[in-house]
């Protein structure tokens, strides 16, 4: 669940996937170069971080702290099961923090190795020229499939080791992002055939389908996604009005506050055990349905246990949201943590809660009021803020 770049988590950096050159042929116009791509930012830089006691940090995410959860969490009355792991999609799409966890880190060292636009460079890599080895070589319009034990095209394609090849090494990290992956191959090698079918030329095929599966992403995004992680009206809002706090500018880059705070709200929406298909029964999410090798065809994903869809009995629920994290992201394992000194940082919470100490966060509640204060005091704002592109997502 981790955002670092190595699969085994932050206790170590990840290789560049593809050539460095900025002149590489199959590299996107926005594409980052050896890593700099950008540093991160800050939404609240005038704010006190909320804690320097470490060891007092660290001691609500261990086994039997206030952060863990235990084995029977209760579930949200809305959310699906699915959401979180489609917010960790988008997630691994747009950051990229390589840095080892630690107790301090400066900031402005920090690089994200991820464009912060959906622009799906955990699907393409650096392309059809810069990542060869995810496409199919009698159609490189095609993205390549792995065969599962069933003979079926219903996994990653892997090499002798069980190692996914695909442009994000994290998502192979669990199951369910990986058959995430599965799908949006899927997704962007139909969009190949009908283009194909619409008489598209030859030349253009890849291009045409990437930028559709991108479209559709992007539409997911903005019109499924958002809408139930925070309240739809206000969701509606910010697409119409445009951002009230958060100026993505011709420069964009992601503030520390969302990539290391906010957004893993998605952790403590993840379920202790799930129903992967009709013949599974309940699986642990750790370590039953750890990645990082071949997915047999028993644990083939049926979506329709994951999300709501219509027709279909409503599908298992997210857990419900109340400071903790179910018991499996509480110890977790070493092929995901890799070996660590400190026994919280096989919490996934420790590693939450050390992320955001280390980089000097302030607590929700300081950002809340914060916000709340300057919304007294500011000028109506305008339809379109500075910076803002009609149609960017």
């Amino acid at each position: 669940m981790e955002r670092s770049g190595c699969p085994v988590g932050r206790g170590g950096g990840g290789a560049m996937i593809g050539g460095g050159h900025c002149l590489a042929p199959a590299r996107t116009i926005d594409a980052p170069i050896d890593g700099a791509s950008d540093r991160y930012s800050r939404l609240f830089p005038e704010l006190s971080p909320s804690i320097d006691d470490n060891e007092a940090l660290l001691a609500l995410a261990i086994t039997g702290g206030v952060c863990d959860g235990g084995e029977d969490c209760g579930d949200a009355a809305e959310t699906a099961a699915g959401w979180p792991m489609f917010g960790q999609y988008v997630a691994h799409d747009i950051t990229a923090d390589r840095s080892p966890i630690a107790a301090t880190a400066d900031p402005g060292l920090i690089v994200n190795s991820r464009v912060p636009r959906a622009n799906l460079e955990s699907l393409y890599g650096d392309g059809q020229i810069g990542s060869p080895y995810l496409f199919r070589v009698d159609d490189p319009d095609l993205l390549l499939l792995g065969v599962n034990d069933r003979g079926e095209e219903r996994d990653l394609p892997r090499n002798q080791q069980g190692i996914a090849l695909i442009g994000d090494p994290r998502n192979d990290v669990h199951l369910f992002v990986s058959q995430l992956q599965v799908a949006m191959i899927g997704v962007h090698n139909r969009l190949v055939e009908q283009a194909r079918r619409d008489g598209v030329g030859a030349a253009d095929v890849f291009a045409t389908a990437r930028r559709q599966t991108a479209w559709h992403h992007q539409w997911v995004i903005l019109h499924d996604f958002l809408p139930r992680v925070v309240d739809p009206a206000l969701a509606a809002e910010v697409r119409t009005e445009g951002p009230r706090f958060y100026r993505a500018g011709a420069d964009p880059k992601i503030p520390f506050e969302f990539a290391d705070a906010a957004f893993r709200y998605g952790h403590g929406q993840v379920r202790n055990e799930f129903v992967v298909n009709a013949g599974s029964g309940e699986r642990r999410f750790f370590p039953d349905l750890l990645g990082f090798r071949p997915v047999p065809g028993e644990l083939v994903v049926d979506w329709r246990l994951l999300f709501d869809v219509p027709g279909e009995p409503p599908a298992q629920r997210a857990k419900k949201i109340d400071g903790t994290l179910a018991h499996a992201l509480i110890e977790l394992p070493t092929a995901v943590t890799g070996e660590v000194e400190t026994d919280a940082y096989r919490s996934l919470a420790g590693r939450d809660l050390q992320r955001g100490n280390a980089y000097g966060l302030p607590s929700g509640e300081d950002g809340a009021r914060s916000r709340l204060a300057s919304k007294r005091t500011r000028s109506p704002r305008r339809a379109t803020s500075p910076g803002r592109r009609s149609g960017s997502t």
